[in-house]
């Protein structure tokens, strides 16, 4: 999509961090905004600090979680803006633990926001897109953590890994109808997602309090001062952006080389065993 002015973005997760940029960069860009999110002082607020940037930004609370509240999100979209043109599965929540104490509740949180997030993103506004005939293009938000496992048994990355293999087939079914696919896959950037259980529903149970000394509770320790330290989400979104235009699959915010490395060693041991398969006779 080369000319976005006039055209209208929907963005979940957009009261904070990445969302919030996303939606500031779509509005400088002339496009209509709909901000949804979860926590409804942020969004207000988030609506608000936008004020003027665009032709039109507004807000409405939605769990992403909840296939009802996205669909009566969409439904307000409409409403309000016609037709919406680019949708950003962006909403996202991290937790983990070790290997023997994360909880299944911590599970089905993770992956209903994560994962089943997107799909409802997805299954919500694909068939309205294909409709209206405009064009259109969808940003599922994944992660570095969606293409090696250096988190280790994690829901995160579990969740990550799902968006980037949904998005990749998502891309190859609706090249030829108009519409673009995108998966953003940052590294640390700046946000509040070590602080994503302020938004935990109650139908989860309760947010687990890790042990500050045990491994997971140490590793969430570290993983929060890199993000404080991460790049700006300004320029998350202006990546974004480039490939909305350039109908890039893939952006990836850090390719440094310790980011490459993990990577080309997953790919690394795949091949390796692909090969051996082969040598053994394998088709």
């Amino acid at each position: 999509m080369r000319e976005l002015s006039g055209k209208t973005a929907f963005v979940t997760g957009g009261a904070s961090g990445i969302g919030l940029a996303l939606g500031r960069a779509f509005a400088q860009a002339g496009m209509n905004v709909m901000l949804a999110d979860i926590e409804r002082d942020a969004l207000t607020t988030a609506v608000e600090s936008l004020g003027g940037v665009g032709p039109g930004v507004e807000g409405i609370v939605c769990d992403v979680a909840d296939p009802a509240s996205l669909e009566q999100a969409a439904e307000a979209s409409y409403k309000t803006f016609g037709r919406v043109h680019i949708v950003c599965n962006n909403a996202g929540v991290a937790a983990g633990g070790g290997i023997d104490n994360i909880e299944l509740d911590t599970w089905r949180w993770v992956l209903d926001v994560n994962l089943m997030g997107v799909l409802q993103g997805v299954r919500t506004f694909l068939p309205h897109m294909l409709a209206h005939g405009e064009g259109g293009h969808i940003v599922n938000t994944a992660s570095m953590a969606g293409l090696n496992s250096g988190l280790g048994l994690s829901p995160y990355s579990a969740s990550k890994f799902a968006v980037v293999n949904i998005s990749e087939g998502l891309a190859k079914q609706v090249s030829e109808l108009g519409v673009g696919v995108t998966v953003l896959c940052p590294g640390f950037v700046r946000t509040r997602m070590s602080e994503s259980g302020r938004n935990r529903s109650e139908r989860y149970g309760r947010v687990p309090t890790l042990d500050p000394a045990s491994e997971a509770g140490r590793l969430a320790a570290r993983l929060a001062d890199l993000g404080k330290l991460g790049m700006d989400p300004m320029e998350v979104a202006a990546k974004a952006l480039a490939a909305i235009r350039d109908n890039k699959l893939y952006v990836f915010t850090h390719a440094g080389a310790e980011w490459r490395a993990e990577v080309n060693e997953r790919f690394e041991t795949i091949l390796t065993a692909m090969d051996e398969a082969a040598a053994l006779g394998g088709s």
